[in-house]
């Protein structure tokens, strides 16, 4: 039996068990949401989501509420609008929300939706302590002056990549986002994999190599697989083009990683632009390494291997692969040390 949902005069079809937020996406209807995330699941903490729905009194947040057959939904009443705008403006009256400076210019979803509802400037401002940036750790920089208190990263660390270091330390006007007990980050117990900087929704939690390297218009995005182990993780790239460099990491949201990714899948991306990379064979020749065909290196390599092992045995080979190469390389290399000369000698730089 298909379901039917009605918004703003539509019908559409949604699966059991979806809330409005998730019919209404799923059907590419528009409700904004700040707190809400699929991994994270409902939260009802920003309100940015109300709606009106035929039979319930007041406003209700579509994140909460799910979806029933025959349910007629409003998304864009006069009185839901200007509610969302109010919420929105209070989000920007506090904080630093600088949007032309900041790193999340563009993919920000308070920046979206402030455009959406047509806020230019925030309707007041509201003065209060600003929070210190806390740039303490390797890979992420949080800047709680940006926070909104979505919670996201809160529930991500939590429940998502279960590492629970993020954590919301006292209540109303006093609340902030802390790591462990209000320690700073390079202080606490985060491992770095960078789950609460891909769930923020703002600029308050962001990777630190991308700081100042391209924003987000200007990079091309390349989906590829993490080349560092063998789970396989889905990967976007945001590359450079002009400069030949990978800027920024981002786990996909697809199987089997689902977005998470471990400190070097996410983090440790400088390798193929490294300076010290071999870019073409090289044989040592009279001392000094000279650059040579490819023909040449892979006959000269084989005719080697041929003379050591008639000469001194299989076992004085052995070889290594490498956490920066594919698993089917690593494959070859393992086959061909096994199959052709012939020892067990194989090993793998796990550690890198």
């Amino acid at each position: 039996m298909t379901m039917k949902i009605t918004f703003d005069g539509r019908e559409v079809p949604f699966e059991q068990g979806q809330t409005v937020l998730q019919a209404a996406r799923d059907n590419g209807i528009y409700i904004p949401s700040l707190c809400y995330h699929r991994k994270t699941g409902p939260a009802g903490r920003c309100r940015l989501c109300v709606v009106e729905i035929k039979g319930m009194r007041g406003l209700q947040t579509a994140c909460t509420v799910v979806a029933a057959d025959g349910m007629d939904v409003q998304t864009a009443t006069p009185l839901v609008l200007d509610t969302r705008r109010m919420i929105v403006n209070l989000l920007l009256s506090s904080g630093q929300h600088n949007c032309i400076s900041c790193e999340q210019n563009s993919g920000c979803e308070l920046q979206d939706a402030a455009y959406r509802l047509g806020i230019e400037t925030p309707a007041f401002v509201i003065d209060e302590p600003q929070l210190p940036k806390d740039d303490s750790s390797e890979m992420v920089v949080r800047d709680m002056r940006k926070c909104i208190q979505c919670g996201r990263c809160v529930a991500g660390c939590k429940s998502v990549v279960v590492n629970e270091v993020l954590e919301f330390e006292q209540r109303g006007n006093d609340a902030k986002v802390v790591c462990d007990y209000d320690l700073p980050m390079a202080e606490s117990t985060c491992v770095q994999c960078g789950e609460c900087s891909q769930l923020c929704p703002v600029g308050a939690i962001i990777d630190k190599k991308s700081i100042g390297m391209g924003r987000e218009w200007e990079l091309k995005t390349v989906n590829t697989t993490c080349p560092y182990c063998g789970v396989g993780c889905q990967l976007t790239m945001h590359v450079d083009e002009a400069k030949n460099r990978i800027v920024k990491v981002t786990g996909r949201e697809v199987l089997p990683n689902d977005g998470m990714l471990c400190v070097k899948g996410r983090y440790g991306f400088e390798f193929p632009s490294s300076p010290k990379r071999l870019t073409h064979p090289m044989i040592k020749k009279n001392g000094k390494h000279e650059r040579v065909s490819w023909d040449e290196a892979l006959d000269y390599t084989a005719d080697r291997i041929k003379e050591i092992v008639a000469r001194d045995g299989p076992g004085v080979f052995s070889a290594f692969g490498s956490g920066r190469i594919t698993n089917e390389n690593n494959y070859a290399i393992a086959k061909f040390t096994r199959a052709v000369i012939k020892t067990n000698n194989v090993d793998h730089c796990a550690r890198t």
